[in-house]
């Protein structure tokens, strides 16, 4: 559950309408169309059928288990095609078009198209041989051998090489490198520790066997290996390779031109706002049905008429709290699924020391007492929010492990309830006396607490506002700012550099496939924004990578003292488990979301020339 977005990347989602708008961590699928066994069924052209029934609310609540989330086919394919993606959000996408450089989930759904990890996985998040590459793992389980296959080539042509894998691992763990991936993952390799340190020229724990082949020897023989922990981007060192490293991610190669060797290939950006995708005939998989892919940057305060005219066959996900007044929306199909993702409040508990790579906790912050975040906490009723604000598709979260992985979220644990009674005495008998509306620090001082929030729809900021007055409630005097999404993870430090204005501030994580939470809370996670560290948390991290977590049982059992670690000292807690609803168009045919589920982009087809127009 680390690693910033997509390939285990940081994904800070589309919560509370684009209040938060998926930023990257974790890894999703590479298949934003998922793999599915569905087969197309008869019925009427895309232009006049209707929508498959969406599921009914009981109460006025939904159940994210009534969706479905694989399409059902409308009609028979025709050859070629068009499709509109709509990425929903308030602001541009950053542009930072390379798996190894990104940060945001924006740049994630834009890469999706044209790019991929030489790795797939599995319904249980465990790689597969299905991929671009396979591999072989030595007994002991810290050598694994790569193969590329022969026909995976990068879209100018040349092939995908095991040198190109080899140089993005270079990359990464070079000193210059300026972007967010560098961390337990790697520093598992053998022989990273020295080449980062300037100690050694090159990896001793990697070596080129062979044009496609690669091994890399690990440290460690961990759990996390099979489900996450192997870094699977190549970064074509054919381009790359002469550049100082520190101009990577600005360079026009990978703003203005970045390639891949996904099913679709880039053919022009218009920055921050579009991208237009040309099918990749060379793509080894198979030739994609379609010809052209347009994505365009969709404000989620448009998005329901851009859906209805067809000025959009789908999005990346829908703002939850419209679906009620659109679920019957004629011309789409929406489809649901467990999101691996969780809204959360955050607090700040220090800095980044980006001398020595690891967060640098200050006893003396603002936010540093636990009864002050442990009050905040039981003073919003996040349960409530999850009901009214969204029909039961976002609900109460209590934990750092998100039902999407049901082996390892522990249900029994009720996180801090709500109670304003209960959060005014911790608030009493910790010191915090009120005086006048607000209550000041237990030496008496001045207690004024700066909270950000993202900006986004029509809900955006009352729902930042709910909390305010929930903590106003309780004699706390928070104010807020909203503040749109790249300045908003810029000023909590995803450059590791954090605005000492902020006290408090409200973000989203999207978890990768593999449970281990150490590239979001580990002590030397550029993503641990609370900047949070303890010997307790240091020791539980680590146990849940160990050979002793290769039992499920005991891996379960570490994972869950580590969930109530979290809820014990709060560095941030969970405000909503959340659904992702994505309509999509009648047209569109052989589309699924999740994971596991067997199409892939190559597959997506239409069954018309133009979208289906809501009657």
């Amino acid at each position: 559950m680390r690693k910033p977005i997509r390939s285990k990347a940081l994904l800070v989602s589309l919560m509370f309408v684009m209040l938060f708008a998926l930023a990257a961590c974790g890894s999703k699928n590479n298949n934003g169309a998922a793999e599915s066994t569905a087969a197309p069924s008869a019925s009427a052209p895309a232009e006049t059928a209707e929508a498959t029934a969406a599921p009914e609310a009981e109460d006025g609540l939904y159940n994210i288990k009534d969706f479905s989330n694989i399409k059902t086919n409308q009609g028979e394919a025709i050859d070629g095609g068009t499709i509109t993606f709509g990425l929903v959000s308030d602001s541009p996408f950053e542009g930072t078009l390379n798996w190894n450089f990104y940060s945001g989930d924006p740049d994630a759904q834009v890469l999706n198209w044209f790019d991929e990890g030489l790795l797939t996985w599995d319904k249980d998040y465990v790689y597969t041989n299905d991929g671009a590459a396979t591999y072989e793992v030595s007994e002991d389980g810290r050598t694994f051998t790569f193969t590329i296959r022969d026909n995976v080539n990068w879209q100018d042509g040349k092939p995908v090489t095991a040198e190109d894998w080899l140089f993005a691992h270079e990359v990464i763990g070079n000193p210059k490198y300026d972007g967010p991936r560098y961390g337990s993952d790697f520093t598992n390799i053998e022989g990273m520790d020295e080449y980062h340190s300037g100690k050694a020229k090159t990896i001793s724990g990697i070596k080129v066997l062979g044009d496609k082949k690669l091994q890399i020897t690990y440290l460690k023989s961990t759990p996390s290996l099979l489900t996450g922990g192997v870094w699977i981007y190549p970064l074509a060192k054919h381009i790359f390779g002469g550049m100082d490293v520190a101009k990577i991610s600005s360079s026009p190669e990978l703003r203005q031109k970045p390639i891949g060797f996904g099913a679709f290939k880039v053919e022009s950006i218009v920055p921050g706002e579009s991208v237009v995708f040309v099918k990749n005939e060379d793509y080894w998989r198979g030739a994609p049905k379609l010809d052209k892919v347009i994505l365009k940057v969709i404000n989620p305060t448009t998005i329901v008429q851009e859906l209805k005219s067809g000025g959009v066959d789908l999005v990346d996900s829908f703002p939850v709290d419209q679906f009620p007044d659109n679920a019957k929306m004629s011309n789409v199909e929406f489809l649901g699924a467990i999101d691996r993702a969780y809204t959360y409040i955050g607090f700040k508990l220090g800095k980044w020391d980006a001398e020595k790579k690891v967060v640098a906790t200050d006893p003396k912050a603002k936010m540093a007492d636990v009864n002050l975040r442990k009050a905040m906490w039981a003073a919003v009723d996040n349960d409530t929010v999850g009901k009214k604000f969204y029909n039961g598709l976002r609900w109460n979260a209590t934990t750092l492990i998100p039902p999407s992985h049901p082996e390892f979220h522990d249900a029994t644990n009720p996180g801090v309830a709500y109670d304003q009674e209960a959060a005014k005495k911790i608030l009493d008998d910790a010191g915090y006396k009120l005086n006048g509306e607000f209550r000041t620090n237990p030496d008496g001082s001045e207690l004024k607490i700066n909270f950000i929030s993202m900006t986004g729809g029509d809900i955006a900021e009352p729902l930042a506002q709910y909390y305010v007055q929930s903590w106003k409630a309780i004699g706390l005097n928070v104010t807020l700012e909203m503040v749109e999404f790249n300045t908003f993870y810029d000023r909590i430090g995803q450059n590791g550099e954090d605005d000492p204005t902020v006290d408090v501030y409200q973000g989203a994580w999207g978890v990768g496939i593999d449970v281990d939470p150490t590239g979001l809370y580990g002590k030397d996670a550029i993503y641990n924004f609370p900047r949070y560290a303890s010997a307790e948390n240091d020791r539980l991290l680590a146990e849940g990578v160990s050979e002793a977590a290769f039992d499920v049982d005991k891996r379960k059992e570490i994972y869950k003292e580590w969930q109530q670690l979290m809820v014990n000292e709060i560095p941030v807690f969970p405000t909503l488990y959340r659904a992702v609803v994505v309509p999509v168009n009648n047209r569109v045919l052989n589309y699924a979301i999740g994971d596991g589920t067997g199409l892939y982009y190559n597959d997506i087809a239409v069954s018309a020339d133009k979208a289906a127009v809501a009657q």
